[in-house]
């Protein structure tokens, strides 16, 4: 990873090798006022392209001490994935100086869907304000990491049909997939892109506390400018989840309508039939930016401004979102301290995690949710949209916002992996997540337990390019030689929820389900991970 400088000019060498088309010149503004997004400038009819982005940080960091640019990744087709830290007091930022502080670290991410363009906007507006002086109390125990435009290549695959209906920008926006075809919001279990496997990365390298993911939805017709989603997984910790549902989603929510006079509510869409309609959730499975981060036991928070609302509007939500939820988070430093250290240091050797779960009532009774109106109306390209009316309608309905397990197992005290080259792709992708691993230096024979499988299926259609897969069996006790070069992975760290879900064979996002393990059960062998209930020393 390159180290931050004030200005890192890798960005500009980086937009110039990829081709990327410049950035509408601004000149050179000695004020952050005088620093406007592509957004702004436009009267918000366009949105920002990487180099925008990539101009407008080079700028902000220049006015303000506390701001260093960098990257934490490359994406498909070669664009650097910019990363502003903002830090007082820590002249060097290296991610090890920064996991080091003692303070609270809050990580900030925009576009992982290159259409969805409210993040990348806002997230620029919060900088120039930070430069502007507004913000000063975050910095004296917080370090921001900002980064704006992660799908950098989906950004720039501007087109006027992408996104139809959203309305505006009216001068197109980006792609939802990347360079790759692949949504970088199903890829954070497999990382079958450098974009996720950066940003898998960065949470390692720099332990944020608390994780932000800006998006944009379509889909009902409710009254909400913003909804959000903490972590949908119910193997996340019960001390993330608690803060979140408990402190920090009502409180910031309660903060908003009283000084925006905007609604925001739990992400949910709304259906069925017979008696009271239903709100429901999206997919609990961590290849979900906010349930991945969960197992890895960060305070994770999924935003969506509202598609129909006007494009301004949509960046003013996001950003009232992202600055309230930093307030708080500066108040309640400790709180989040102790959740996140609750989650890293709670033992789940020999406890029971979900492998399958379902979604349930997080309510017993019906609870009244918002619904709105839209009009059909014509952009300047003569593109019909829907346009957010101002209507609101309480309208009971059951939530189920929340999931519980159908299928338990135990946590094992190590999974073992043989020394053989098929599973090679398994130990690259662990390494990419940064599961802790090492390896035998002579041979064991110690009590193991191998999985049999006694069926599988295979999906008829491929999702994300992949066929996934699901097995049936059993673990089965034995005894077992392990040879030298056998791989260890000890569960008795804050790496254990999200190792057992890559690794457990029935898990419904796991290694065993994107068919990383194809090569491998595909023939007559059995199932070639294996675990151990006992340490392996």
């Amino acid at each position: 990873m390159m180290l931050p400088s004030r200005c890192s000019f890798a960005l500009t060498a980086a937009l110039a090798l990829a081709g990327c088309d410049a950035a509408d010149d601004f000149g050179v503004p000695q004020e952050p006022a005088d620093l406007l997004t592509r957004a702004e400038r436009s009267d918000y009819r366009e949105t920002s392209r990487h180099a925008d982005v990539t101009q407008f940080l080079e700028a902000v960091v220049r006015m303000d001490d506390r701001m260093s640019l960098t990257t934490f990744g490359f994406t498909n087709e070669a664009r650097a994935i910019p990363l502003v830290i903002v830090a007082e007091g820590i002249p060097d930022r290296s991610p090890a100086a920064i996991r080091e502080s003692g303070k609270l670290v809050l990580y900030l991410q925009g576009n992982i869907h290159g259409g969805e363009v409210e993040g990348k906007e806002s997230l620029q507006i919060l900088l120039r304000e930070i430069a502007s002086g507004q913000h000063d109390s975050w910095f004296d125990d917080m370090i921001l990491l900002v980064a704006p435009v992660y799908n950098a290549d989906g950004n720039d695959a501007v087109g006027l049909n992408n996104r139809p209906g959203q309305n505006g920008p009216a001068g197109g926006m980006g792609q939802r997939p990347n360079a790759q075809g692949l949504d970088l919001n199903r890829d954070h279990m497999k990382l079958n892109s450098p974009e996720a496997r950066s940003v898998a990365r960065l949470v390692g390298d720099y332990a944020p506390h608390v994780t932000m993911d800006l998006h944009t939805t379509n889909g009902t017709d409710h009254a909400y400018f913003l909804t959000y989603s903490p972590p949908l997984h119910p193997n996340t910790d019960p001390a993330i989840i608690s803060l979140l549902r408990d402190r920090l989603l009502p409180d910031v929510t309660e903060t908003i309508r009283d000084e925006h006079g905007m609604d925001f509510y739990y992400y949910g869409n709304a259906g069925g039939g017979g008696g009271l309609p239903r709100w429901s959730t999206f997919d609990s499975r961590p290849r979900f930016n906010n349930n991945y981060l969960g197992l890895r036991n960060r305070v994770a928070i999924l935003s969506e401004a509202f598609a129909y609302a006007t494009f301004e509007d949509r960046i003013a939500a996001t950003l009232y979102f992202v600055q309230e939820t930093v307030d708080w988070a500066e108040s309640h430093a400790d709180e989040i301290r102790v959740a996140v250290e609750t989650a890293e240091t709670r033992p789940l050797v020999g406890t029971q995690l979900s492998v399958r779960n379902q979604i349930v009532l997080t309510h017993p009774e019906p609870v009244d949710i918002l619904m709105g109106a839209v009009e059909t109306r014509y952009n300047a390209a003569g593109r019909s949209y829907s346009n957010r009316l101002d209507v609101v309608t309480p309208t009971p309905m059951w939530e189920y916002g929340s999931f519980e397990s159908t299928e338990d197992e135990t946590v094992p005290a190590a999974y073992i992996i043989p020394p053989v080259q098929q599973l090679q792709p398994v130990l690259d992708r662990l390494e990419s997540h940064g599961i802790p691993m090492r390896t035998l230096d002579a041979p064991r024979t110690i009590p193991v337990e191998s999985f049999q499988i006694d069926s599988m299926s295979v999906a008829t259609q491929p999702f994300q390019g992949v066929n996934e897969r699901t097995v049936w069996g059993a673990w089965v006790a034995g005894e077992q030689e392990l040879p030298a070069g056998t791989v260890i992975i000890s569960m008795d760290g804050p790496h254990a929820r999200l190792a057992f879900y890559l690794l457990e064979p029935r898990a419904d996002d796991g290694f065993t389900n994107w068919a990383i393990l194809d090569r491998w059960i595909d023939g007559d062998e059995a199932f070639p991970i294996l675990r151990a209930h006992t340490p392996i020393r």
